[in-house]
């Protein structure tokens, strides 16, 4: 961190892009401190990245780009001229293609996968089909797949013929198809390299292999990496057809990626990563999008307030203990809203199945709404010496408590089926009627108890 902290290192990255000189300047790159790539194109404008990016050539580009976030790759491509961003592309593996791709607006992807080698144009938009948290939209498609005809003086001899193309594939199986592509079996590269004499791989290679489907679930995946001591899992289309290897590595950050999204979408971000870098109007649009709907939202909930303001005159108190009604029955509702999430984003539950999510929270939000009730009850009752009063908040908080947990439970599934953003939407929801049913249960309570109150 400490090399990219000083001025004396901007001064020197400026002056070398300013030189022109493309061999110090890639020196210099290479002597900075691991993982600060990011740090470094946030303090750049966009005329010096895209300096750096011409002058270092599209091999060198392609490795800077996946070593940063990827909001900022996609940045920093979407500037790019179309020609100029299909050669860093088409450098990448195709994982790493799919998520550029992916994270641009479809005009500009097109524009890019139009340049590129038709070959690799055709697995990126295959990858960018899949969804992003599946095997499909986290495997890669530079893999070694052999006939299962083969022998291993042939795959010796298709190895050392195209090393330089190998050289950069992640080499540790070897998958043996049939004429047809489908997977047959695996092959360990130590197997076929300590065979002794020309043996037919068919004799050599496992033929019952662990593999999945392309729509195979993260949670699925790391199960399987989990129980099994390997780096890589074949994925196959419904034929059985060999489209694609999931490294262990790369299920990994899914999980992390997924994490982040989860909470950018819950914090009202999109679901999308936000850096500072990117223009103003930009970030202002996508934090106020959601802030002017959560505004509404309040205003209506406290609408329920406004028709029950003689009751709060009445009884002064409840000025006081109804934001602990509303919050609390709305933090319930939020950890289901979670819980549903979570299991949405993972395949675990079908928007269909509300439900039995819903018979499923409502046992839970009883019991925990029923112990809230109890305590915050009689905390009420001891601090007004009102036993009735006590008796009613705390009525109102289980009753809200276990309504909210409903609510967090199913609606994230109710917007999935209608196909709108669970993640973003859910939270606002279940905060406003939390708050609005709090609002409404608690006084209308009070109303038809106010009689024995005073």
């Amino acid at each position: 961190m400490e090399a990219l902290d000083t001025k004396d290192t901007w001064s020197d990255i400026r002056a070398l892009i300013e030189s022109g000189d493309r061999e110090a300047l890639m020196a210099w790159l290479d002597a900075q401190p691991a993982g600060q790539m990011g740090l470094l194109f946030s303090r750049l404008n966009s005329d010096e990245v895209q300096e750096i990016i011409r002058l270092v050539g599209p091999e060198e580009a392609a490795e800077i780009l996946v070593q940063i976030s990827e909001a900022q790759a996609v940045d920093i491509v979407e500037d790019l001229p179309s020609e100029s961003a299909a050669a860093i592309v088409d450098e990448m593996d195709s994982d790493e293609q799919a998520d550029i791709l992916g994270g641009m607006d479809e005009e500009d992807a097109e524009a890019i996968l139009s340049l590129m080698d038709p070959e690799e144009a055709s697995d990126a938009r295959k990858l960018i089909g899949y969804e992003w948290n599946t095997a499909g939209g986290i495997m890669i498609t530079e893999y070694l797949a052999f006939k299962e005809g083969s022998t291993t003086l042939d795959l010796l001899e298709d190895l050392r013929a195209n090393r330089n193309v190998y050289a950069d594939y992640d080499v540790q199986y070897l998958y043996i198809t049939n004429q047809k592509g489908q997977l047959k079996g695996v092959l360990k590269m130590r197997d076929m390299l300590l065979a002794k004499g020309n043996v037919r791989v068919g004799r050599l290679m496992n033929n019952k292999p662990i593999k999945v489907r392309a729509d195979a679930t993260l949670i699925e995946l790391r199960e399987i990496f989990e129980s099994n001591n390997i780096l890589g899992i074949p994925v196959v289309d419904n034929s059985d057809k060999l489209v694609g290897v999931v490294r262990r590595a790369a299920v990994e950050e899914a999980f992390v990626e997924e994490a982040t999204e989860d909470f950018l979408m819950m914090s009202g971000l999109s679901g999308e990563e936000e850096l500072r870098s990117m223009p103003f109007i930009e970030r202002t649009q996508r934090r106020l999008s959601w802030l002017v709907v959560g505004l509404l939202l309040t205003v209506l909930a406290s609408s329920v307030i406004a028709a029950f303001e003689h009751i709060v005159k009445e009884v002064i108190f409840l000025a006081a203990i109804l934001p602990v009604v509303a919050n609390l029955s709305g933090a319930c509702g939020n950890q289901a809203v979670a819980v549903s999430i979570r299991e949405l984003s993972l395949g675990l539950v079908k928007p269909w199945e509300v439900m039995r999510v819903i018979l499923q929270e409502l046992g839970v939000g009883l019991v925990i709404g029923s112990c809230l009730g109890i305590i915050l009850g009689t905390v009420v009752g001891l601090w007004q010496q009102n036993w009735i009063l006590g008796f009613v908040v705390g009525g109102a908080m289980a009753m809200n408590s276990a309504l909210s947990v409903v609510f967090g439970g199913s609606i994230p599934l109710i917007l999935k089926w209608i196909k709108k953003d669970p993640a973003l939407a859910s939270g606002p929801l279940v905060m406003t009627l939390a708050d609005a049913c709090g609002f409404f249960i608690t006084l209308g309570l009070v109303s038809v108890t106010l009689s024995y109150l005073s």
